[in-house]
This record gives structure tokens, sequence and C-alpha cells, in this order.
């Protein structure tokens, strides 16, 4: 295509300079997401399905956006990298389009590359999607002298957020690669989903991450829980995947997460 796309690992990253480019995003399409592209005014956005998941929560954003005549398409979880936009764009195929994308010619098993030249016929979306509260909820289980916070995003992780239990919405993915990235509080407990368990494991890569941080991390399956909902994880999330430290607390895959936090 003429113009290169906009590459955000996280669309979180969004910015000013954004305002009717077309976006490649690291970030699952889950409503949040999608409404973060909304407010940035982007004209179309490629997302990661996440593995689809339970109640399609992974590309439910990426459905919506056709209601305010936006253009966008999710990318199979196991072409890329969740959490890496480069990587969607070099090696992405297309798993899903909205029907504004397929009205431009995006369709399943398309490269991401062109799915952008068909993207840079997109219309200007017409609309803009309702903002999603930052859901946030903090509690004390029985016998646990750890706060819970649940947060539907890990953006959403605040400072005063350190030595607690924290059950996020997001992918278990280092966002861009990058360590630093992984959380941004030393947790007592951090969760987050699995997106598929994705090619390198990428979707678990934040774990051994904060294994370095001295963190019990967890996944649960993307099938169990909706990814970008936390108080989803929280009630019907089923352990997938457990670093180091949070084995040696007793988390073990295929175990209720619900049940493991209150045996802490």
């Amino acid at each position: 295509m003429t113009n290169k796309p906009v590459l955000l690992d996280s669309i979180t990253d969004t910015h000013d300079g954004i305002r009717g480019q077309v976006v490649v995003s690291g970030s699952h399409g889950g409503m949040y997401p999608a409404a973060l592209a909304s407010a940035a005014g982007i004209r179309s956005v490629i997302f990661n399905d996440a593995g689809i998941g339970l109640d399609q929560a992974g590309v439910a954003g990426v459905l919506a956006l056709a209601e305010i005549g936006m253009a966008a398409a999710a990318v199979d979880c196991q072409s890329c990298l969740i959490g890496s936009a480069q990587d969607a764009y070099d090696r992405g195929l297309i798993s899903l389009a909205n029907s504004i994308a397929a009205s431009c010619g995006v369709k399943s098993g398309m490269s991401v590359q062109a799915a952008l030249e068909a993207l840079a016929l997109a219309p200007v979306p017409n609309g803009c999607l309702p903002q999603i509260q930052e859901t946030r909820h903090e509690f004390r289980l029985e016998g646990n002298n750890h706060p819970v916070v649940l947060v539907d995003s890990a953006s959403l992780v605040m400072p005063d957020d350190t030595n607690k239990i924290i059950v996020t919405g997001s992918h278990g993915g280092l966002i861009g690669g990058d360590a630093t990235r992984a959380l941004k509080v030393v947790a007592h407990v951090a969760v987050f989903n699995d997106a598929g368990v994705l090619s390198d494991e990428v979707g678990i890569s934040r774990l051994p991450a904060l294994d370095d941080r001295h963190v019990a991390a967890v996944t649960v399956s993307h099938e169990s829980a909706r990814i970008g909902d936390a108080r989803s994880a929280f009630e019907t999330g089923i352990i997938s995947k457990a670093n180091n430290h949070a084995r040696r607390s007793g988390a073990e895959a295929g175990m209720n997460l619900n049940i493991w936090l209150n045996s802490l």
C-alpha cells in the first residue's frame, strides 16, 4: 500500500496523530479495544482474534465496529504473535472481517498486507462506539489478607495495586515482547487470559517475565472466560498455565481459578 499503516502493539497506545489512519494492533479484538479505536478516530483497524474464545469475545469489538461504519478485521492468533503489530503485519492471516471490511474486499485467509491494500478504500466511520467505563472492582476474599482487584484491561492497573491479587481481562502476552510491560506493579498474584496460547507460546509470555519479579502469575483458558472481562475470569476461569511462583502456591492447569485464589 502507498502509506504504511500505523503499528500499535497495544491499542492503548493511541495518540492524536493517528486520526484518520489505518491501524494494525497487537491487541485482541474485544469490546474495550474496539471502543478505544473508535474514540481515537481511526479509519480502520486490524486486531488479533485471541482464539475467539468464550462467547466470541476475542472478536466482539471487530463485529461491533460495523455498527458505526468502521472497517475492522482480525488476524488468526495462530498466524502471528499477539501483542506484536509488526508480526501481525509481517505474518498475519485474516480470520474474520466485519461487514464494512468485507465490502472493501477483505476475506478470511488473506494476508494482512493484502487486507491493508483493500482497507485503503475503507469509508470514514459515521459514528463512534459508546465509551466503556473503566471496569474496576476491588474486594477481599474471606481469610485472605490481599485485596482482589478486577480490571478488564491491564492498562487500568494503578500504582496502589502493588501486592494485590490482580485479575485482568488482558491477554497473557508481552506487549511488543517488552518484559517491562508485563504488569505495571509487583502484584501478589496476576491473572491473564491465554488468548489461545499462541505461536511461540506468546499468549503466556508475561508469566516467565513475572517469575523474574517474584509474582505468581497464571493464565485462564480463553474457552473458559471471556477475554477483556475480568469478572468472567474470576467467576468461570480455568487455569491453563502457571509460572513457577504460582505452581509453588498450588496453581495447576485445569484448576478453577476461584478455588486457587481462595486457597492462598
